[in-house]
């Protein structure tokens, strides 16, 4: 199975394509959608979306696991991550992708075994589970991060469900 796991910002957007396969997860593609801040907000999201739906379409993954939405000291880039967030919802549900949802304290749990997880513990560990043998940046790690706990995720419900 083919996830693409999804960091939103209205900057930065990091994405990650991991496979399960044969019990085993690699990294099959990642990387950063950038936006200059000097852009207009609209064109941002509009080419976060435009982005996303070239990367599902040469990869054609099955799920899609993206960062749910939390609460930040700042409403306003609250607003604009959720913006960023629906631009890559929407670019799924055109291409026929399902959709999860997991909070940050859910995806570092699943990937360091602690929900107050910092951005470099998380990285550390993508590196490691993945076998990577390059320095993501921290938007591509939390990316790579929300595809392996989805993948966890549904390898914990096949496995309860054997039972």
């Amino acid at each position: 199975m083919l996830v693409l796991g999804v960091d939103p910002g209205s900057l930065a957007t990091g994405y990650g394509l991991v496979e399960n396969s044969g019990g085993r997860l690699r990294c099959v593609d990642a990387g950063v959608i950038r936006s200059p801040s000097r852009t207009p907000f609209f064109e941002r999201i509009h080419g976060i979306f435009h982005s996303m739906m070239d990367i599902m379409g040469r990869h054609m993954p099955r799920e899609m696991a993206i960062e749910d939405v939390f609460f930040s000291k700042n409403p306003k880039s609250a607003l604009k991550i959720g913006h960023a967030r629906g631009a890559a919802l929407i670019a799924a549900v055109e291409c026929g992708i399902r959709i999860h949802e997991y909070t940050p304290t859910q995806i570092k749990q699943s990937v360091v075994g602690y929900g107050r997880a910092s951005k470099e513990q998380v990285r550390d560990m993508v590196k490691r589970i993945l076998m990577l043998h390059f320095q993501p940046t921290l938007d591509t790690s939390d990316a790579l991060a929300a595809a392996v706990c989805h993948l966890h995720t549904v390898r914990f419900e096949a496995t309860s469900k054997a039972r």
